[in-house]
């Protein structure tokens, strides 16, 4: 029993690449939503999901230390959603993302 703990919890590092997510909204009269994920170790993702009855237009601004901010710009129909990723050159220690949406 003893070494069955031990190999848990030698493999329990393996298993933990997740990475801090910090999501800034600014959302001006629109009913929008969001999910972020750690898809990969320099990837970031977030879904966005519009509630809303008028189509949003977003802007998702990815940052990760001293990289340059990568900037998406997505339109979402509504009543649906939309999933926005960046990759970056680096590992991510902390992702900073910011989300600004407003209706078209």
């Amino acid at each position: 029993m003893n070494k069955f703990c031990c190999v848990l919890l030698a493999m329990l590092p393996l298993s933990a690449f997740a990475y801090p997510i910090d999501v800034e909204k600014d959302l001006k009269g629109v009913q929008i939503d969001y999910n972020s994920h750690d898809t990969a170790y320099d990837i970031g993702n977030i879904t966005v999901n519009n509630y809303g009855d008028v189509p949003a237009k977003c802007s998702v601004v990815f940052r990760n230390g001293p990289e340059a901010p990568r900037t998406r710009r997505v339109q979402v129909a509504p009543k649906s959603s939309t999933e926005v990723t960046a990759k970056f050159n680096r590992e991510i220690v902390k992702l900073r993302i910011k989300l600004s949406c407003e209706p078209l």
